[in-house]
This record gives structure tokens, sequence and C-alpha cells, in this order.
């Protein structure tokens, strides 16, 4: 597992919202919408329980525009 597995749901919209992402609506199931109105950037967010996949981790923060390293200092 890399840096970026194992998040929680909870842990990653605490980062985004350090960020500047706000819950815009709800999506598909258990999908949620977040966007940053500074950088007018969406990014979808599944909210499952347990660890999410390092795979869907770096697919959200390349919609949402954010590096890595930035996520992880946060």
């Amino acid at each position: 597992m890399g840096r970026l597995g194992g998040f929680r749901y909870r842990e990653i919209i605490r980062r985004l919202k350090r960020s500047g992402f706000e819950f815009d609506r709800q999506a598909a199931g258990s999908h949620e919408i977040w966007h940053n109105p500074e950088t007018n950037r969406y990014t979808t967010i599944p909210n499952h329980p347990g660890g999410m996949p390092e795979g869907t981790l770096k697919a959200i923060l390349r919609q949402a525009g954010i590096e890595p390293e930035e996520f992880l200092e946060r």
C-alpha cells in the first residue's frame, strides 16, 4: 500500500475542506460532488465504509487539482 492508500472518507473530506472544497450535491448512489469556488473545480467522492483505494484517491486528487504531497501535508 502506498502513501495514499487507506484514507477513510471523513479524513479525505476534512483535508479537501482545508483546500477550499465545499459539498455541492448528492450524486448517484453513495457518491457526492464537491466544489471549490476559488478554482471552480469539481470532484466526485464515493462515501463508502473502510479505506479508500489508492487509485481512487489519486483520481479524486487529479479532478480536484491537488498534488498528492499537498494533500498529505494538510
